[in-house]
């Protein structure tokens, strides 16, 4: 089964939790704190793997979670870290944030590697917080949360050739005759289900050629299978248009010719800008010469280069893979993606790490941020010292000055993340 497009859910371990002991000794009274930290939690990552073809594994598992950090024990030792999750994609694979829909990452070289998800940092242990005014800390830092996203996964085909055109017009049995593949072939329209890939080879060099199907008027929108397969064109360096000339189907190829390009162009203006070379195919059913002359002629005022195919014959088959090899060498690679369409987790986080939101309801003052959060794992309520630490905190990142230019008074109750306390000033 051929897949495409999935979406799925990633969550990296949480750190592991700082322990609270103090030194047990014989001989040795009053020993000093000996709680080490926790381990870290373990990173998702995707990992390019050209033995994989499609996106089939993740049709049938959604949620992926890497291992958590270990706690850490006593006599100082650390917890072990949680072991990393590798997640194997195909070639090509484009990992996209579900809310925003921007690209985290365009995956496109076998063995390339991109942490999706980060593991949570282990809690500090007793022995970090001992100071000479305070020699036995009884409080520990929590592991911080290890990160999750859910992404959407889109496989874009990795080939140097598009074929393009109608329905019927021969992008199958040319990519059969010039490459090793096997597509299947029949004189009705949509036999070509999934996109084929093959290599061709000629005067020495080779390069990847992919039959893209279900392209008709109104594909870009939906209708019939262009919209599930256009999204593999966009990779190709160089288009082959091939029209049946011979208009076997009842159809006109100069308007097919037409409907085709504003399809391309309507899913996504920079395929106008491909190289693209037409084809005239079924030459050995054309009975009028002059058709093709005429196609030819009207073509190359819009700049097109046309040549004329019998993929039934072969005829004129070396001549087109010939053209595609004189392209292929002279066009540079271009980015799939505009520098605005990409997402930055690091920016997003630093946007946010400042920001502190509050929220009355019915007497309660909600308060949220990224900062917030993280102090709220840091502290331990069932001691005084961890408590103190927590209200000084709050006063250095300004959330007291913040309640009370909200209008808070004494006795109001504030909710951190489910967490109440009474507000006295």
């Amino acid at each position: 089964m051929f897949v495409d497009v999935a979406k799925i859910t990633v969550k990296a371990g949480n750190g592991g939790n700082g322990a609270v002991a103090f030194h047990r000794e014989k001989y040795v009274p009053a020993g000093g704190p000996s709680g080490g930290n926790g381990g870290r939690g373990g990173n998702v990552v995707f990992l390019v793997d050209n033995n994989m073809r499609t996106l089939l594994d993740f049709k049938y598992k959604s949620k992926y979670e890497a291992d958590n950090g270990e706690d850490g024990k006593t006599s100082n030792m650390f917890g072990k870290n949680g072991e990393d999750l590798i997640i194997k994609v195909p070639e090509g694979t484009v990992v996209t944030d579900a809310k925003t829909k921007l690209v985290i990452a365009d995956l496109n070289e076998n063995g390339q590697q991109f942490i999706i998800a980060h593991g949570g940092r282990g809690g500090k242990g007793n022995s970090n917080f001992k100071t000479s005014t305070r020699q036995a800390p009884a409080f520990a830092k929590q592991g911080m949360k290890g990160e999750e996203i859910e992404v959407e996964l889109e496989l874009k085909l990795l080939a140097d050739v598009g074929l393009i055109g109608f329905p019927n017009v021969g992008k199958s049995t040319f990519l059969s005759i010039v490459t090793k593949a096997n597509p299947k072939i029949a004189n009705y329209h949509f036999t070509t289900l999934i996109p084929n890939l093959g290599v061709a080879s000629i005067d020495g060099d080779s390069f990847v050629i992919a039959d893209i199907p279900g392209l008709i008027e109104g594909a870009s929108e939906g209708v019939g299978l262009g919209d599930d397969f256009l999204r593999h064109i966009q990779r190709t360096k160089v288009l082959v248009h091939i029209v049946d000339i011979s208009s076997s189907d009842g159809r006109n190829p100069l308007e097919d010719f037409e409907i085709i390009n504003k399809e391309l162009a309507t899913y996504d203006k920079r395929l106008e800008s491909k190289k693209q070379i037409v084809v005239a195919n079924k030459m050995d059913l054309l009975y009028d010469k002059q058709v093709y002359e005429e196609f030819k002629a009207k073509l190359n005022e819009k700049g097109y280069e046309v040549f004329s195919m019998s993929a039934a014959t072969t005829d004129g088959v070396n001549d087109i893979l010939r053209v595609c090899k004189k392209y292929l060498d002279n066009i540079v690679d271009v980015e799939l993606f505009d520098q605005d369409q990409y997402y930055s987790a690091e920016k997003d986080a630093q946007e946010n790490i400042d920001e502190i939101t509050v929220r009355k309801e019915d007497d309660v003052f909600y308060l949220e941020g990224y900062q917030l959060e993280r102090l709220l794992y840091s502290v331990n309520f069932e001691d005084l010292e961890s408590i103190r630490y927590f209200q000084n905190k709050l006063d250095k990142i300004g959330v007291t000055e913040l309640l009370k230019n909200n209008g808070i008074k004494e006795g109001d109750t504030v909710d951190i993340y489910g967490m109440e306390f009474e507000y006295y000033n």
